[in-house]
């Protein structure tokens, strides 16, 4: 049991105060995402770039699959729930695995055989992935289904459907056939580097945090924080489905 910190004077309790801090945090987060809906989207920069070039590219689409995923907030949120509860290298090694296989399968896959789906709506399902591991870590499956799903099937599944995000928003820029194998394993490469450095963060900052003896409480903040992000990402995405059709 965490032993109660709070002040007989009335203030609020040290613990008290920093969920404060780190809910409001988090919350501005929220409002820099609400500003920023197609922040994942590729740059115009990196779109005119793609257009034009013919030809393998490596080191050039490792950059933009690096750019890509650290700047793809859905994703960093959906990985920062998968390791959240995860204290051993050999199980954060194992679900970030698991998550880039399947995610480095639809994405070459996708643009390989040129198919994918209309971006908007899996955008949208990519915000409730963050939305499904937010609920997972809070324990509320276990609560209403009375079971416990099998977390490394919903990993993949849902790295599956990250992968589909790439590919249909490369499929837009229509890459040439020219050198497209290579520059696609070069931008999955890139994709990959970009998860470890975000990843490696992550950890830095879990590992601090973790050493709180009010981990626990501020966690379960967090976890609904980023519900809530997850529902504003998918809102996000069905607002701009339904404005552009």
């Amino acid at each position: 049991m965490i032993p109660n910190r709070s002040y007989r004077s009335g203030h609020p309790s040290h613990a008290l105060r920093q969920s404060l801090i780190l809910c409001t945090t988090i919350m501005l987060m929220l409002i820099a995402f609400a500003t920023s809906a197609y922040a994942h989207a590729v740059t115009a920069g990196d779109a005119g770039y793609i257009q034009e070039i013919f030809g393998p590219h490596i080191i050039s689409f490792i950059y933009l699959g690096a750019k890509h995923m650290i700047t793809g907030y859905d994703h960093i949120l959906f990985l920062l729930g998968v390791v959240f509860f995860l204290y051993h290298m050999k199980d954060v090694a194992i679900y970030v695995s698991i998550f880039a296989v399947g995610h480095s399968v639809t994405m070459i896959a996708g643009v390989w055989f040129g198919w994918g789906i209309n971006a908007y709506i899996i955008d949208a399902i990519i915000g409730l992935s963050v939305v499904y591991k937010a609920l997972d870590n809070l324990g509320l499956y276990q609560k209403w289904l009375g079971f416990q799903p099998n977390t490394k099937a919903a990993t993949l599944i849902f790295g599956l459907f990250h992968g589909t995000g790439l590919a249909s928003k490369i499929l837009d820029y229509q890459l040439s056939d020219d050198g497209l194998l290579a520059n696609l394993l070069a931008f999955n490469f890139g994709v990959e580097v970009g998860q470890l450095l975000a990843l490696f963060v992550i950890l830095i900052v879990m590992g601090y945090w973790r050493r709180s003896p009010n981990f626990m409480r501020q966690a379960n903040i967090a976890n609904i924080v980023m519900v809530f992000l997850g529902l504003l990402l998918t809102y996000q995405q069905i607002a701009g489905y339904i404005a552009n059709t």
